[in-house]
């Protein structure tokens, strides 16, 4: 799915035309794939304003991932927020997908030089269903992929980090090629991690378990959310891990994230999850984040920013 080309990108501090948010193509992160970067969405809620879903929280995460990276930003969170609004804003976008990035630029390629400069971009376009449409109503078929999330002592797991993508790309490419619509990632012991871009929850007489955030995943803020919003309808959530076989038999499957939202798994590895499509559970947590980001619920404003 291309993306639609708009009017500006916030870069560096200010507005500039859309094709002219450029870099040089010796840009150090191009070649090492040392940056940050996020996905955020905005939403037009039913009564018509557009809101950005728990921006706070993720500017605050993009921010540990260039601590990281050992990257000096050189905006504030508040600054950075601001970017954000503005640049839906000048696009005169009612609901958009956001994509900062922070990254290091043309200046010398050493692996260890200080000499790139940290340059700042956000950018947003229209993003649908991520999954798809039909795959948000009647889940989605995954298989478990042979590249693994990697450990905690080669990777930083908690940090969104342009170049730890490698693997999830090419997992999701083989996913796709081999008739899927996503790749499930297991750690180095075996256990379940999470999506090639998404964390997952596992459905099993009515307990509702995900990884722990100590495991080799991303702290996923949509994560944080299905967790809460489960809670509040009093759903036994625990963060526990999960081995590849409780996927087989589990009752429903769910992915979580920003692009894809609340999504029900339906296959993994050719085996119908439950009754091969969205679970009780499922639809009543999707019913739930959908009133807070496009509907009237007004008890969760706090995760709201409105443009």
């Amino acid at each position: 799915m291309g993306i639609k080309k708009l009017d500006t990108i916030w870069l560096d501090g200010q507005l500039v035309p859309w094709d002219s948010a450029t870099d040089h193509l010796l840009a150090h992160t191009m070649h090492y794939g040392v940056g940050a970067f996020e996905g955020i969405r905005a939403y037009q809620r039913a009564d018509g304003r557009t809101a950005i879903f728990r921006l706070r929280e993720h500017i605050e995460r993009l921010l540990d991932s260039c601590a990281i990276c050992t990257m000096d930003v050189p905006y504030t969170r508040d600054q950075l927020m601001a970017a954000c609004a503005e640049v839906v804003k000048a696009n005169k976008m009612t609901s958009a997908y956001l994509r900062p990035l922070v990254y290091l630029g043309y200046g010398a390629l050493g692996l260890g030089s200080l000499e790139p400069p940290v340059r700042t971009m956000v950018a947003c376009y229209e993003w649908g269903a991520y999954l798809g449409d039909e795959g948000l109503k009647k889940g989605i078929k995954c298989m478990v992929s042979g590249f693994q999330r990697a450990s905690s002592n080669s990777v930083m797991n908690k940090g969104k980090i342009c170049g730890q993508y490698v693997s999830s790309v090419l997992a999701k490419r083989m996913a796709i090629k081999s008739g899927f619509e996503e790749a499930l990632m297991m750690d180095s012991q075996g256990y379940v991690a999470e999506g090639t871009g998404e964390n997952i929850f596992v459905v099993k007489k009515d307990v509702v378990r995900t990884p722990p955030v100590a495991a080799a995943i991303l702290s996923g803020i949509t994560r944080d959310t299905a967790i809460q919003l489960l809670r509040e309808q009093g759903v036994d959530v625990r963060e526990e891990m999960v081995s590849r076989d409780e996927l087989y038999v589990a009752d429903e499957v769910f992915l979580t994230g920003t692009a894809a939202e609340i999504t029900p798994v339906r296959d993994i590895d050719h085996r119908k999850i439950g009754r091969g499509e969205a679970g009780p559970v499922t639809r009543r947590l999707q019913e739930s984040f959908f009133s807070v980001v496009k509907g009237n619920d007004t008890k969760h404003d706090h995760w709201l920013a409105y443009v």
